[in-house]
């Protein structure tokens, strides 16, 4: 049993950028945003991720843009720190260290940093010390409020840090940095009609003495005159048919953007009673509303992992997709074409979203119908979802109605259309099974493509393109080709072969194996007790091995040549997952409330390599991910590692996997070369600067022996110092220009000038 450090659990992507309201600069060409323990620099034009600010070592809760800097941002974290980057080029200025709880959630706002722990959720305001040290260490600290609500939405600054308002339940405060003093405002739970009124999130006008707050209800209300606690008065406007999750004035004031459940963007204009504008159909539940400080962008965060990019004009100009892990019901499988990973996405809906870049490649819609964003309406739901060995073919199971009087579900099957590079419909099968379908696996022979499906109706079936009746040709549509049981048992799972010779089919605690040529019951394994959970069938050297879990806590071993039990030990396994690339099986074993991750071949019971404590909660989705290009590891403990990598997903919906040391320094120096890449525009220009530089290699290698290292001319450190210089420090562009005509004019001798020579 191996086990070693080498090898570490990190988060790989596809976090929340729905956590915290986004941030835009001030120029209106970057959107910001927190995602796990990094902060995401997006371009507003492209959509596209341009770099990481990467530093902190938890969950970044926070971040704000330096009013004496707009080139710089303020983060903040769960590990103590509050740090201060320069986004444009990712470099970490300073390193503020707050002294509270580790668990203490911190959040930024017109310079100020206020901490919330989440036992008592005080308010502390926080001086950041200006130092000409990198690391300073924060000392004074001073508490605003012991009362305040654990939703950062109901807390915000007015006229610049002046004051702040915070709401909990039925009260609004107001407290006064200058005078120190706290005015309280409180409402009934419900008022004649029946309307909750407990607050939901605050806003605050940035010029007037203002204060929007939202309500369970819908309601919205301006409150004025809050600085005589006794004379203060409020407005109310409505619309919203449910809770208000979110407010934000624009920079001038004129207009209040309010957003909720509807997924609808209410503009409201500021001072003139219910005159408002709307942009529906945005997606999930608004969360959060930003705004630059032109007023030109609007962006609103969205519950299924969405931020989009919003012009003053109420047009929709770029969305960023993160990973949607709300609900996640299928397994996580790999796209075999794409090499994406697939899962739930919103609603109704499969995701395809590429692991390399962290992008959200598009969405496959399953039910094809309307989605409403309502609590409580039952709704079809993808449930389960499968591939062919090729990727030319995709099964669906999609179902509503939790009894199962009340079940409805379809089965479907769509073909991949080369033309559109989408998979289309093919088939649909509304009566599968009398009952609902609990597994269901793709043959994987490439010559041949069978769907076998189990379902609670103690009946598995074999599906096959069928033949046309009348000319007997083969068609393009899919047809029951077999019926199997066992007993009147309600089958549990089912499982290829890795040549498809074998079909395994768990019925409660029997495993039955098939031939699907001839739809024989070859044999039955009955050992173990318990019912089988998990089942899989050993790859390359290991095929004759077959393994399964059971709910008595036992994973089992069987030698299918002897039809015997080859070996069995006692262990909890949440999740089995095969590797289709290589003979090994990773286990995850969920003890003494954490996670425990083995990794092992069916035909050696020693496992490869242990990692303890990999996670807190259960693991129960997990998928071995092929390599662009495979590891050359000849270490024992991470040799599992070299063609595939393992990822998982945890109850919490964090989406991790295992790193060895040398491929992270192999993909942070990638990342960075991608940045700088990135960083410059094709234009003209660049691809004369990239064809002189070729040239100029070209011509230094074959000046050189193949032994001699070629010397780097002064001219390519010129060009790339050109080309990755910030363009505020560069020369005007008309003294660039004119030097850069004038290379090209022919001298008195008739020599032509180099072009670039002027660089050199």
């Amino acid at each position: 049993m191996v086990e070693t450090s080498d090898i570490r659990v990190v988060r790989c992507g596809g976090s929340k950028v729905n956590l915290t309201p986004p941030i835009i600069s001030s120029d209106s060409r970057f959107v910001l945003c927190t995602s796990g323990d990094l902060v995401k620099v997006y371009s507003t034009r492209t959509e596209e991720w341009l770099h990481s600010l990467q530093g902190h070592t938890n969950q970044v809760t926070g971040i704000t843009l330096n009013p004496a800097n707009h080139l710089q941002v303020y983060s903040c974290s769960v590990d103590g720190t509050v740090k201060l980057w320069d986004f444009i080029d990712g470099i970490l200025i300073k390193v503020q260290l707050v002294e509270v709880h580790e668990t203490v959630e911190i959040f930024l706002s017109s310079g100020l940093c206020v901490s919330a722990c989440p036992e008592c959720f005080q308010l502390v305001s926080v001086h950041l010390p200006k130092s000409a040290e990198q690391e300073v260490e924060a000392k004074e600290m001073s508490a605003v409020s012991s009362h305040i609500s654990k939703n950062p939405s109901c807390t915000a600054f007015g006229r610049g840090g002046e004051y702040i308002a915070f709401a909990r339940h039925l009260q609004l405060n107001v407290y006064f940095f200058r005078k120190q003093k706290t005015y309280s405002f409180s409402l009934k739970a419900t008022d004649k009609k029946g309307a909750k009124n407990a607050f939901t999130c605050i806003a605050c006008h940035p010029t007037d003495d203002c204060i929007a707050t939202g309500h369970e209800d819908g309601k919205i209300r301006l409150w004025r005159n809050f600085i005589h606690k006794k004379e203060y008065t409020y407005s109310t406007q409505h619309w919203h048919h449910n809770a208000v999750n979110t407010l934000c004035f624009t920079p001038e004031g004129t207009h209040l953007l309010s957003g909720g459940i509807e997924s609808v963007l209410v503009q409201w204009q500021y001072g003139a009673g219910n005159r408002k504008e709307f942009l529906p159909r945005l997606g999930g539940s608004i969360l959060h509303i930003s705004a630059s400080s032109d007023g030109q962008l609007f962006c609103t965060s969205h519950s299924d992992n969405k931020i989009t990019v919003i012009e003053s004009s109420f047009k929709v100009c770029g969305v960023i997709q993160g990973l949607v892990k709300d609900a996640v019901l299928t397994d996580l499988m790999i796209d075999p074409r794409s090499k994406a990973l697939v899962l739930n996405g919103k609603p109704g809906h499969l995701q395809f979203y590429s692991l390399l870049r962290d992008k959200h490649l598009y969405n496959l819609d399953i039910v094809q119908q309307e989605y409403i964003y309502e609590a409580g309406l039952d709704q079809f739901e993808v449930v389960k979802a499968a591939f062919d060995i090729k990727g030319s073919w995709l099964a669906t199971v999609e179902e509503r109605g939790k009894k199962s009087s009340d079940l409805e579900f379809f089965l479907k099957l769509w073909a991949f259309d080369e033309r559109t590079q989408s998979f289309v419909l093919n088939t649909t099968i509304t009566a599968a099974h009398t009952d609902r379908i609990i597994s269901m696996c793709f043959s994987s022979s490439e010559e041949t493509t069978m769907l076998v499906t189990a379902a609670e109706d103690s009946q598995f079936k074999a599906w096959c393109q069928g033949a046309d009746a009348d000319t007997q040709q083969d068609q393009n549509f899919w047809s029951c080709d077999f019926v199997g049981s066992y007993h009147k048992l309600n089958p549990t799972n089912c499982s290829f072969s890795a040549d498809s010779s074998l079909l395994a089919v768990s019925f409660q605690e029997v495993i039955t194996i098939w031939s699907p040529d001839t739809w024989e019951m070859l044999t039955t394994l009955c050992q173990p007790p318990g019912v089988i959970r998990d089942l899989c069938f050993g790859r390359l050297s290991c095929s004759k091995y077959l393994l399964g879990t059971t709910t008595k806590n036992l994973l089992c071993c069987w030698n299918l040549l002897t039809c015997e039990l080859e070996w069995s030990t006692s262990v909890d396994v949440s999740k089995l997952q095969p590797d289709p690339f290589s003979e090994n099986v990773a286990a995850f074993s969920y003890q003494s409330k954490h996670t425990d991750l083995f990794v092992f071949k069916p035909s050696e019971p020693r496992p490869l390599f242990t990692n303890k404590n990999v996670c807190s909660e259960k693991v129960h989705r997990a998928v071995f991910v092929p390599r662009e290009e495979p590891l050359n590891s000849c270490d024992e403990s991470t040799q599992w590692l070299n063609r595939s990598q393992l990822y998982f997903l945890t109850q919490n919906m964090d989406l991790l996997t295992f790193s060895t040391a040398t491929e992270e320094d192999r993909m942070l120096s990638s990342s960075k070369q991608l940045v700088i890449d990135d960083s410059v525009a094709v234009t003209p220009f660049y691809l004369l600067l990239g064809k002189h530089r070729q040239q100029q290699q070209k011509l230094n290698t074959q000046s050189h022996p193949v032994s001699d290292k070629p010397q780097q001319t002064q001219g390519s450190v010129t060009i790339k110092e050109l080309l990755h210089t910030p363009a505020h420090v560069l020369p005007a562009a008309s003294v660039l220009c004119s030097m850069f005509v004038n290379s090209f004019l022919i001298s008195n001798t008739g020599v032509q000038q180099d072009p670039l020579s002027w660089l050199t």
